[in-house]
């Protein structure tokens, strides 16, 4: 590994570990980072599988006092089912979807001018969220009912659109049906345990052939940042959102999207032509 492609995967470990989840799109900002960095081909196929297991362990971390409660209290406890059910509820939509649709969005939607429409887009429905008035009826996870876990499965489905973003659209999508602030944030982050952990592995099977031994430090650069920095950006949202509304977030997806079609509009750089 020479001293640039470690600097790559060091870069692109930090993006992901602070982007994953962010509502801002990690695999939006991999894409543009990416480019930049001329970073692609197979390698980079198996790469962004690796760091997303690095990010989604920072979670798991995290919450592993919740974990721990949840699969001891499964055999005795009717909360530790409920909340167990509610995120299989949540879960299938993106299973049934992405399997279907996958190969399709990464084919032609996987590029940075639609990442950043969906930026903009998105960011627009974050700050009018934010904005609309909601009653809220669920100030824990444990009090989600199984028709809201269904519909925040749906909203995470828009995320198989690049720019959009798992967490964004999830996070939103609670605060739309109800939800408390801290409460859909939690369960975005609980429901990215079993969708990226499936998604790694489905890629991973699929991809198999592209793990080679030689990669394996590059590998293990982006693995270690991606977690350093997901649980850093965890910590941080968690305390963020305790006395901070979501506007911050939106008004970045904007501006960064914008920019992004500016370059291109104006042929500054023909983000028309990268490839992810």
């Amino acid at each position: 590994m020479d001293l640039w492609t470690a600097f790559q995967a060091l870069i692109l470990g930090v993006v992901e570990g602070l982007t994953e989840f962010l509502p801002i799109s990690s695999t939006g900002h991999q894409i543009i980072v990416a480019d930049l960095l001329n970073f692609g081909g197979e390698r980079a196929i198996a790469f962004n599988i690796i760091i997303q297991l690095g990010a989604i362990l920072a979670v798991v971390w995290e919450f592993r006092r919740k974990i721990l409660d949840v699969v001891t209290g499964l055999p005795t406890q009717p909360s530790a089912r409920r909340f167990t059910a509610n995120l299989l509820i949540a879960f299938m939509p993106a299973v049934v979807l992405g399997v279907i649709f996958s190969d399709l969005i990464h084919e032609y939607l996987f590029n940075p001018i639609t990442v950043a429409a969906a930026l903009v887009v998105g960011g627009i429905i974050m700050l009018w969220a934010e904005k609309r008035q909601h009653e809220v009826h669920a100030e824990t996870v444990d009090e989600i009912t199984w028709k809201d876990a269904l519909k925040v499965g749906f909203a995470q489905c828009l995320a198989m659109i690049p720019g959009t973003s798992r967490s964004g659209s999830t996070i939103i999508g609670g605060l739309l049906f109800g939800l408390s602030r801290k409460t859909a944030t939690e369960f975005s982050f609980f429901l990215a345990m079993p969708t990226m952990v499936a998604a790694a592995v489905y890629s991973g099977f699929k991809y198999r052939h592209l793990f080679v031994p030689a990669d394996f430090p590059v590998f293990a650069v982006g693995f270690i940042t991606a977690f350093i920095f997901a649980m850093i950006a965890v910590k941080a949202l968690l305390k963020f959102i305790a006395s901070h509304s979501y506007a911050a977030f939106a008004w970045y997806r904007i501006a960064f999207g914008l920019v992004i079609l500016a370059t291109w509009q104006f042929g500054w750089v023909d983000w028309a032509a990268a490839k992810p």
